[in-house]
């Protein structure tokens, strides 16, 4: 067992954003708990929790790799729609003490599927925030009132203006 140092770094760190794996045309994992491996020179690996994968379309293989910073690594195939990518999925069960964090989760080789990061305001729209200066706007003046036009209501089951307001 060797530990990640100087000579070889390894760094995990959450995702900043949520992150898919499309395989044919379906997506198969998709999560906003996304963990970011990256190991020396290597090109960053997405590790998805199990929980966030499609394990319906995966089965175990024989295959299985060891590597000395992270432990071993068994191997899963893809089968969809009658077409399989074969070991393109890993997973380190039971790795290294300093490797803690990948435990159980499950990274793609991209040649094989498509890993990607996922523009969040186009898959939630509802997530979407304003600009700074468009809250400042909507910011009380000092006298009680909004310094800008009020937004337009988003709850379209909301009685028209007026109705059901208490009377002045």
């Amino acid at each position: 067992m060797l530990t990640p140092g100087p000579d070889h770094p390894i760094t995990i760190a959450p995702a900043v954003q949520r992150w898919r794996v499309l395989f044919q045309g379906h997506v198969i994992a998709d999560s906003g708990d996304a963990l970011v491996l990256k190991e020396a020179s290597y090109a960053p690996v997405v590790y998805f929790p199990r929980e966030d994968v499609d394990m319906a379309y995966m089965s175990r293989t024989d295959r299985s790799t060891h590597c000395p910073y992270k432990g071993d690594a068994s191997y899963y195939t893809l089968l969809m729609d009658g077409r399989f990518a074969e070991n393109a999925v890993w997973s380190y069960e039971d790795p290294y003490p300093a490797m803690e964090q990948i435990r159980g989760r499950l990274a793609f080789y991209p040649d094989k599927v498509e890993v990607y990061a996922v523009d969040e305001a186009r898959v939630n729209p509802g997530a979407r925030q304003p600009d700074v200066d468009t809250v400042v706007q909507h910011t009380d003046a000092g006298d009680g009132h909004s310094q800008a036009r009020p937004w337009e209501p988003t709850d379209e089951s909301r009685p028209p203006e007026g109705v059901g307001l208490p009377r002045q």
